[in-house]
């Protein structure tokens, strides 16, 4: 059984739209009219999403090699957290079939 931290990402929704800002970004849904506002890892964790990067380990990793003071535990975390709220807003979608979808993270 494959592991849920060697999943697939999700891809970021097509009616998803990211605005990067100073202090991080703001994230849109055209289609449900979310507005999600992020701070700077919530920006970079957006910029790494597929195709960026394709599995949550690779996510993680460029992560805690952008904020190498944070553990790798509390990074997976956070991230997971993240996605899953990127998922209940619309901002996301799962992978698609090309990608391998039995790997899949699954909101």
């Amino acid at each position: 059984m494959v592991s849920s931290t060697d999943r697939l990402l999700p891809r970021p929704s097509e009616s998803a739209i990211f605005r990067a800002l100073p202090e991080g970004g703001v994230l849109f849904s055209t289609t449900s009219e979310v507005y999600f506002g992020v701070n700077t890892v919530g920006a970079r964790i957006w910029e790494l999403l597929p195709p960026a990067t394709r599995t949550f380990d690779e996510l993680c990793a460029a992560l805690v090699a952008d904020y190498s003071d944070v553990s790798a535990e509390v990074v997976r975390g956070d991230a997971r957290r993240f996605l899953e709220q990127l998922a209940a807003n619309g901002l996301v979608t799962p992978p698609r079939p090309e990608d391998d979808a039995s790997d899949a993270i699954r909101p």
